[in-house]
């Protein structure tokens, strides 16, 4: 089973610097986890992920069920013989394709009717068919099924998506058969008074481990850390603690701040394949003809393998001709940037600094705390 393990609070901000202990290895917490979506991190290898210091990579029980189907990888020996990765895994529950496929689905109190973006044909996926599937897929940490509301939403339209979320979470709970860590996922929309009443029923339900859905959503920023820092002392504070897609680096940081030990987002690979880089002096559009002379270093205080031997010259001509190698090497530096700075957060965390460190840390990135 997956537990937690406290090792230090900050004093001056209440960020927690943890271990989650797992069977394919520990976690040092907080952490950010690259989103292998179909069993692949976008143009890495899991050696390159490992010479990034990922510790755990998250893959998508949606994608994977359609495409090759939790059988095939069952046979295979599970997620981690199939993709060749022998650390942590966490896979979703599908909830967040319950969000963003609207078009394409229709709920009821027995699960989720998918019509497939792939050929149009119909699923039906329940409670209990998404813990088989997940258990199918063997990953360490399974999510319980749950609905993501979209913003803005009504307050009685998430009343009632968050009732049946957790009526779900009981159903996950019943059907699931496994040793793997199931976590329940808080939901309520951005209404404080149903998010008090989800973290409580699943709270009685005593997962091994919680996570925040349904924020991050496309809501305004201060929105999002009104409700991000009124949910997460919420949290039983002796499990891991989840804040599902979050991945830019100030958002990685007040996840922090608020005490939350894991993080994801597809981020890193996605704006790498659009030629954009993340630095400590901020986002770099590298295909920008600024570049184009520029024989330094994607950001000359990495370490990652791209900075090392590649300059931003030679990466932008490589993006402009549409050469994989391109997005491989900004996909490998930008994995790596998120990688370090939560290295460097749980050394400021231990050092009860987070907080001064946040501020530096922005005032180089470009982003001012007055923004939010």
């Amino acid at each position: 089973m997956v537990t937690y393990e406290l090792l230090h609070i900050d004093k001056n901000s209440g960020a927690r610097r943890g271990i989650v202990h797992t069977p394919h290895g520990d976690i040092q917490t907080p952490i950010f986890m690259p989103v292998g979506t179909q069993a692949t991190v976008k143009a890495m290898t899991p050696e390159e992920l490992k010479d990034d210091n990922a510790q755990i990579i998250l893959a998508n029980t949606y994608h994977l069920h359609f495409r090759p189907g939790e059988e095939i990888v069952k046979e295979a020996g599970g997620l981690h013989k199939f993709m060749n990765w022998d650390r942590p895994i966490l896979t979703d529950s599908g909830g967040f394709q319950v969000f963003s496929l609207s078009k394409l689905r229709t709920i009821s109190e027995e699960g989720v009717e998918f019509r497939s973006e792939l050929d149009g044909s119909k699923h039906f996926i329940s409670p209990e068919k998404d813990m088989q599937i997940e258990e199918d897929l063997g990953a360490d940490i399974i999510m319980a099924f749950d609905e993501c509301c979209p913003y803005p939403s009504t307050y009685e339209y998430t009343k009632k998506s968050m009732e049946r979320t957790t009526r779900w979470a009981k159903r996950c709970k019943e059907a699931h058969k496994t040793d793997q860590a199931l976590f329940g996922i808080i939901q309520g929309g951005f209404y404080e008074d149903l998010r008090k009443i989800s973290a409580e029923d699943l709270k009685q339900l005593d997962f091994p481990g919680y996570a925040i859905g349904g924020i991050s959503v496309g809501e305004p920023k201060d929105v999002f850390l009104k409700m991000l820092r009124y949910t997460t002392p919420l949290m039983p504070e002796n499990k891991p603690r989840y804040l599902m897609g979050v991945g830019t680096p100030d958002y990685l940081i007040e996840a922090s701040l608020a005490g939350i030990d894991m993080c994801d987002c597809v981020l890193p690979t996605r704006i790498a394949r659009h030629g954009t880089a993340l630095t400590s002096h901020g986002k770099l559009v590298i295909r920008n003809k600024t570049y184009e002379r520029d024989f330094t270093p994607i950001d000359d205080e990495c370490d990652c393998y791209a900075c090392k031997n590649y300059t931003r010259a030679y990466i932008r001509h490589l993006i402009k001709c549409n050469e994989i190698l391109g997005f491989r090497l900004l996909s490998i530096h930008n994995i790596k940037f998120l990688t370090n700075l939560m290295d460097r957060v749980r050394i400021e965390i231990e050092n009860d600094n987070l907080l001064e460190f946040s501020k530096e840390f922005y005032e180089k990135y470009g982003y001012s705390k007055e923004e939010e």
